[in-house]
Order: C-alpha cells, then structure tokens, then sequence
C-alpha cells in the first residue's frame, strides 16, 4: 500500500515539464529507487492509479503522532526538512568561510522561492523575525505611532495585531475596528469606515480565528479608491491558499515560516511592493542595513575629522533588516518551500476540500456551531461550544486527536498529512 501512495503521488509530480528538479525533489524525499519507474511513468502519459486527492496524501514524508489536526497552531516539519535543518547543524560543527557561503546560499534560494510562491520579486521580500514585526515595521514605517491619521482593521485580525493597534489609539491614532457578520467582514462595512484621512487597512488574508479569507484585490481596490494603503497578514495564507501580490494590489504582507510554510520558528518574510518603498522610514536599525563602514580611529586607518562614516543600503534590507537571522529555520523553508512549489499550493487547498465539507456537515449534526463561512476554502474551521475547553479537551485527549481547543470554541486545521480517517477519529471523539 505504501508503494501504491509512492508511485499516485509521482503521477501528480509527473506532470512538471523539469524533469530535473522533479528527480532532485524525489530523492530529497527518499524516493529516489522508484525514479526510473517515473521516468516510464511520465512518457506514457498514464492515468494516476488512485483518485486525485488520495495521490496528493503526505503521511509517509511526515512522522507526526496521533491525529493531529492543528496545522494552524503550528505544523510538523517534513523528515526531509529535518535532515536540511540537521545539514545546517553538521555545517555549524565546524564553520568556515565554505560553510558560511553555502548558508549565504540557502538564504538567497529560500527568499527567491518564497518570492514565487506569493508571485513577488526578490527586491521586495526582506527577512523578519517574526509577523508581528512585520506588521510594527509598517506601522512605524508609516508614521503612525502618534499620529492622527486613521486606521481601519476588523475583528477577524490576529488578537496580537488588535493588541497593537488598541495601544496605537492610547496614543492618538483614530483605529476602527469593523465587525464580523455572519462570521464575515462585509465589504461594505469596510468601504463605510474607510473615511477620509485613513493611511492603513489592515486585515489577515486568511483569519486565525475562524478561516474567514477576504478578498483582497477587492480589499485593495477598494482601499487604493480612497487613498489608503493595504497590509495583509498572511500567516494562515501563505502556503495553505495561494497568493499572489502583484494581481491583488496588495502593498505589504508579512507571515513566519513555522505554520502552512512547514518550517521553523524564528524567521519570516515582509513584502513591500517595490513603489511603496520609498513612502516607508526606517524605524529600527542595524547591521543588516548597513552598505559601509569606515573608521578613522585604529591603527593604519585613514585620519578624519570623525571617528566614523558610513552609508545604508537604500533596498528593502537596508530599510528592515536588522541583525541576525535564523539560519536553521532558514535551512528548513528552503526545503519545505521546495516542497510547496512541487506539490502546488492549489492542489494542497483542493486535496483538504473534502475533509472540510465533511467536518463542516457532520459536526453541526452533533450541536457545534460553525463559526466559519460554508462557501471557506481557507484551511482552518471553527465551532462554537460553550466551556469547550472542560467539556471538549479532555475528550479529544483520551481519544489521541489534536485540535486548538479555547473557553468556548474550538479550531481543526487539516494539512497534507491527514486524511479522511483523521476526520473521522475527530468526529468520532467529539460524539
């Protein structure tokens, strides 16, 4: 059975005119003996043996235990992410100028496979710690701290970002907060708040709390009809639905790399589209954005009539690069990013369609409220259950299912390592 899943996923991979690159991801994955059975495969153009959404099943590339359905939370590495990440480590044992180019490559490729994921250019994308700091770096950058300018967010945001912008109106700025209906940010109600003066609309592509995906060219239209301007936080997007930033309009998105990218913590992606550089200020600074240095103070140094000079770089990481980055977590996406672009974020959001539509039809049956849009095709669902965390968690503990399970709502986020059964050991433990 194994080997039929083996050789149902290659027929999806067959597909790929690089048959290089294909053949290279193969035996990254350790499937490199059944590659001249692709080969034969591939030329014949042969039917794939199982249904497409059983090819496209991960389990095997995955050690994850149980049933965990919590990909939002954060999502298992692959075993061959592990062996990047452990590639990383065997290099740090005994660093040296080769080891440090080699990682000065992995950084350049992981960012470049990241651009084409969300259809950005290099130039674009700079290195954050985190997606929180991304989204300071925008608000900063614009000026906003103090300001009486307006911002207008909804309630479907990170609670971390409301967080930020509760403290940001402390100090003066005007933030609307748009409400949810029906489980969804109405257009018009944001079309309402959008007032003269307002600089920012800031929204999660994909909401962390229910799975609720906004339209984001329409967002950015919307939003650049009145002279603001859009950042999206794509956490839950990037990776899990595709993304692509010069159709949609989008200004700024920022994300980390440890949930639907299947990496690590510690490092992430900020994205400013390339005509809005300019309107940002650097807010933060370090070596990262520094183009050169020169002393006039040690031994042999040219004299000056300062002890220093320097210039910055005038590019995105010379605006928001500060100091060091994660460097096994950026081992780590270069492999899983590989991964997405093989596989395809499209046929990752259609293989989950399934397990979604039956969640979404037989939970209800059993009293768990859904607070996620039916028509959702985001990878995260939410149900409302009053003292859910008393009466759910220990439920789900006893029966080995992984869920995200709060006061009185529960959130089940399925990846490419679940299957129907998953869904229903889930149903079962909720029963």
């Amino acid at each position: 059975m194994k080997t039929n899943k083996n050789l149902s996923l290659m027929e999806d991979l067959s597909q790929s005119t690089d048959k290089s690159s294909r053949r290279a991801w193969l035996a990254k994955v350790g499937m490199a003996p059944l590659v001249t059975l692709l080969a034969g495969q591939a030329s014949a153009n042969a039917a794939p043996m199982v249904s497409p959404s059983r090819s496209l099943s991960a389990k095997e590339l995955f050690q994850v235990k149980g049933t965990f359905i919590n990909a939002a939370y954060t999502h298992p590495i692959s075993i061959s992410t592990s062996k990047a990440v452990q590639a990383y480590i065997d290099r740090r044992l005994t660093p040296d100028r080769v080891n440090d180019e080699k990682m000065d490559s992995i950084r350049s490729e992981a960012k470049e496979l990241y651009a084409k994921l969300i259809n950005a250019s290099v130039e674009e994308i700079a290195w954050v710690p985190s997606t929180m700091v991304g989204e300071n770096l925008i608000v900063s950058g614009l000026g906003l701290p103090g300001s009486p300018g307006r911002v207008v967010t909804d309630i479907l945001h990170f609670e971390a970002s409301l967080y930020l912008y509760g403290q940001l109106a402390k100090q003066g700025l005007d933030v609307h907060v748009v409400r949810a209906k029906d489980n969804r940010i109405d257009l018009k109600d944001l079309e309402a708040a959008i007032t003269p003066g307002t600089k920012l609309v800031a929204i999660s592509l994909v909401s962390t709390v229910n799975g609720f995906q906004h339209d984001l060219k329409a967002v950015c239209d919307l939003a650049h009809s009145r002279g603001a301007l859009v950042y999206a936080d794509v956490i839950q997007a990037a990776g899990a639905v595709p993304i692509d930033v010069k159709a949609s309009g989008v200004d700024f998105c920022a994300g980390a790399s440890y949930k639907w990218l299947m990496a690590d913590f510690g490092i992430g992606f900020l994205y400013v589209r390339k005509d809005r550089l300019e309107q940002l200020k650097r807010s933060q600074y370090g070596y990262r954005q520094i183009e050169t240095f020169t002393t006039h103070t040690f031994p042999f140094d040219e004299p000056g009539k300062v002890p220093y000079e320097f210039t910055a770089k005038n590019d995105i990481g010379g605006h928001f690069q500060v100091g060091t980055f994660a460097s096994g977590t950026i081992a780590a996406l270069r492999d899983s990013l590989s991964y997405l672009l093989e596989t395809g974020v499209d046929k990752i959001q259609a293989y989950r369609q399934p397990f979604l539509k039956k969640l979404q039809t037989e939970l209800p049956k059993l009293g768990y409220a859904s607070m996620t849009p039916i028509e959702s095709t985001s990878p995260i669902l939410a149900f409302a259950y009053k003292d859910a965390i008393h009466k759910l968690q220990p439920k789900l503990d006893a029966a080995g299912v992984t869920v995200t399970v709060y006061e009185n709502r529960f959130r089940v986020s399925p990846s490419v390592y679940n299957d129907m059964a998953d869904m229903e050991k889930l149903i079962e433990a909720l029963s």
